[in-house]
């Protein structure tokens, strides 16, 4: 598995509850151009149509050595996951209010998956405590440089 990109303010923003990894439905130059690094979910979203998952706003650049008949950055992808996956991702988002979003972009063996998580969004107070645990860690790990 090798990380490509990865939405860094999902943790901040939401309790992750649970994630799956999704195929996504790509042309040729898209997957050459993800491999690049050129690929960015920081705004992107999941929508459900017909029963079937949706990625919108995921923008993934134009591959420099295409042809003219290269695809559409921004253009809506179609997520593959199991019925029953789908099935539970679609339940607990109308039944318990929570969201899903995308958390990752990764290549496992040649083939590109997107991480996506089912969430809920976090209150004020709740990021508040997430940044003064983020500052604890950052100055027990200085702490630990300085005792060396």
């Amino acid at each position: 598995m090798k990380k490509i990109t990865q939405n860094k303010k999902a943790h901040f923003e939401y309790f992750i509850e649970q994630t799956f990894v999704a195929g996504i439905k790509l042309q040729g130059s898209e997957v050459k151009s993800i491999r690049a690094g050129k690929v960015s979910i920081n705004e992107a979203h999941i929508t459900f149509r017909n029963g079937e998952v949706f990625i919108l706003n995921m923008h993934i650049a134009k591959f420099d050595a295409s042809s003219i008949f290269n695809h559409d950055e921004t253009r809506t992808r179609k997520l593959l996951l199991n019925r029953h996956e789908i099935n539970k991702i679609m339940g607990a988002q109308t039944r318990d209010g929570m969201t899903v979003i995308p958390l990752s972009v990764e290549l496992h063996g040649g083939l590109v998956k997107l991480v996506i998580a089912l969430a809920k969004g976090k209150k004020l107070y709740d990021k508040r405590e997430t940044i003064k645990e983020r500052d604890l860690k950052r100055e027990q790990q200085q702490a630990l440089k300085g005792k060396r």
